[in-house]
């Protein structure tokens, strides 16, 4: 079983993985670009050169865990769950990526590729002995359509963006109230290793603390929006009054705008725009620059 890094896991650099099996390997999730999927399918061939990849995971619908779909095999059976699966079908940044990063990612020779089996609440993946266990929190978190990936025999859990590893959390899709249930709900794994979507790998002895940080940077959010909220302010004006403490060294922490956009969603009136709170995330990080100059 190997996990593969990348970087600080910042925006469009994901952690993926590979689990072994009799008949074929699972494959959890791919990269952002050609060039990065590329890289990870060498490293795949390197350890497993006589081993096909039968089925690839994808943990959710975000392009830096998907856009290297469409590079594996036609053998290779993609699976998702029913949410991922609608959810990247509609996405259209592979195609036409928004102006808030300029220049754009370069993506290199991929296109959509969409999975061909998909679930609703668990699916066990069978190669010869070995199982991987995908399974949905049965709500809403970092996504509507987030899967873990377990194999229980070796207490390995994949968790794909429901956790973050010294990178600033991002719930702007999904729910704050169900990125946090799912701390819990996480921890109930007998998992002694775990792979986060983005930031180093994680031993058991590790993980409260890291799950106790997610839980306070979320009621930080909590709070800040329903401060805001109660003031009138909108969710960038609320970002800037938002004493970020241990949280404003991480990378991205422009993500605090979107997590209040979607935190203001939930509790009030407020239209989530998926736009409107990327063009507050580049203000708020505008004004960061400026500061710091």
């Amino acid at each position: 079983m190997w996990a593969w890094t990348q970087g600080d896991g910042s925006w469009w650099i994901n952690n993926a993985g590979l689990v072994a099996g009799d008949d074929g390997d699972i494959l959890i999730d791919t990269c952002a670009t050609e060039v990065r999927t590329r890289r990870l399918l060498e490293q795949v061939n390197a350890v497993r050169p006589e081993s096909p990849i039968r089925f690839a995971v994808n943990t959710h619908l975000h392009g830096d865990h998907t856009h290297g779909n469409s590079l594996l095999p036609s053998t290779t059976s993609i699976v998702g769950h029913s949410q991922m699966r609608a959810g990247l079908a509609e996405d259209t940044i592979i195609d036409a990526c928004p102006p808030f990063w300029s220049p754009p990612p370069d993506w290199g020779n991929v296109t959509k590729r969409l999975p061909s089996v998909t679930y609703e609440d668990r699916l066990v993946l069978h190669s010869g002995s070995t199982e991987v266990h995908v399974v949905h929190p049965g709500y809403a978190a970092h996504t509507t359509g987030d899967s873990v990936a377990f194999v229980p025999t070796a207490g390995v859990l994949f968790t794909g963006d429901l956790l973050f590893h010294d990178v600033t959390p991002l719930v702007f899709m999904g729910s704050l109230d169900g990125a946090l249930r799912c701390l819990d709900w996480m921890a109930e794994f007998d998992a002694s290793v775990i792979v986060p979507g983005h930031g180093e790998v994680l031993e058991r002895q590790e993980l409260q603390t890291v799950l106790e940080s997610h839980r306070n940077y979320y009621r930080l959010i909590q709070s800040a929006a329903e401060s805001g909220i109660a003031s009138g302010l909108s969710p960038l004006e609320a970002a800037k009054r938002t004493e970020l403490g241990d949280f404003a060294t991480l990378p991205d922490a422009e993500r605090v705008v979107l997590n209040l956009h979607r935190a203001y969603a939930e509790i009030s009136d407020w239209k989530f725009d998926l736009f409107a709170a990327f063009e507050d995330a580049v203000q708020y990080n505008q004004a960061l620059l400026a500061t710091s100059v």
